[in-house]
C-alpha cells in the first residue's frame, strides 16, 4: 500500500465515494459532485498543501498491477503559522478491515511531521465512529476536546463529536 498524487483516472473512485450519501454526516459534503466538478478540483489541485491549502493522497493497493485505488486521505484546514492540519480519511467500503486506514494514516503522519515540519495533526469525528476513534488512537492521537451536537444525522437526530490530536513531540 502507498499513497500516491490524485490522477484523472481517480474519478470514477472519487465520483462513487463522494456521492455516497452514507458518509456525508462525517465529512463536510452535502450534495451530490458531478463528474465535471471532480474532474476540474484534479485538474486545479497542484498537490502542494501550501499552495492549495489541502492535499488529497490516493491509497493504493501495490499488490494489484494496476494500483488502483482503495481510499484518500487528506491534510486539509492547514494554519501555517501554526504549522496545523486537519486529516480526513475514506476507505471503500469493500476494503475496509484489511489494515489500509492504519497504513496510510502512519505514512501520513510521518510525512505530515517529517517531511511537511507540521507541528500538529487533527480530527474531528462523530462519537459513533467507533471504528475510526480506535484506528486513531492506536497510533497515539490522543482525545482534546467533544463538540456537543456537532453532527446533524440524515435522521435528523444529533450527536456528539470528539476531536482526536496529535503532538509532533509524541510520535
Amino acid at each position: 500500500m502507498r499513497l500516491r498524487a490524485i490522477e484523472i483516472s481517480d474519478l470514477p473512485y472519487l465520483y462513487r465515494w463522494e456521492n455516497d450519501a452514507s458518509v456525508w454526516a462525517d465529512g463536510d459534503t452535502h450534495n451530490p459532485l458531478s463528474h465535471k466538478l471532480l474532474r476540474e478540483y484534479v485538474e486545479s489541485s497542484t498537490g502542494d498543501l501550501y499552495k492549495d491549502g489541502q492535499l488529497r493522497l490516493m491509497i493504493a493497493d501495490d499488490s494489484d498491477a494496476e494500483q488502483h485505488s482503495i481510499g484518500c486521505i487528506d491534510l486539509f484546514d492547514l494554519d501555517v503559522r501554526s504549522r496545523r492540519a486537519a486529516i480526513g480519511m475514506y476507505i471503500a467500503p469493500e476494503e475496509r478491515g484489511k489494515g489500509y486506514g492504519r497504513k496510510a494514516l502512519l505514512q501520513l503522519v510521518k510525512y505530515a511531521f517529517g517531511f511537511l515540519g507540521l507541528a500538529q495533526l487533527y480530527i474531528v469525528v462523530g462519537i459513533d465512529n467507533q471504528a475510526c476513534i480506535r484506528l486513531f488512537r492506536s497510533l497515539n492521537f490522543e482525545q482534546s476536546g467533544v463538540l456537543r451536537h456537532w453532527i446533524r444525522k440524515a435522521d435528523g437526530q444529533w450527536t456528539d463529536a470528539i476531536i482526536l490530536q496529535k503532538l509532533v513531540d509524541r510520535l
